[in-house]
């Protein structure tokens, strides 16, 4: 149960960080130092989605 827990969270803040990332990178496109941090935000959130999918499978 502790396990389905813990892949559940992860899999909502990284799918979360991802989305949020991509949406604001769109919405900030004219400023390039907005899309560099939004960037590094939408990896992170791929990162912790794909780590959430590793752990449980």
């Amino acid at each position: 149960m502790k396990e389905w827990v813990i892949f559940g969270l992860f899999l909502i803040v990284g799918v979360g960080m991802l989305i949020a990332g991509l949406f604001y990178m769109n919405k900030e496109k004219k400023d390039s130092e907005s899309v560099k941090i939004y960037r590094i935000v939408s990896i992170i959130g791929v990162i912790i989605t794909i780590g959430a999918a590793l752990y449980r499978f």
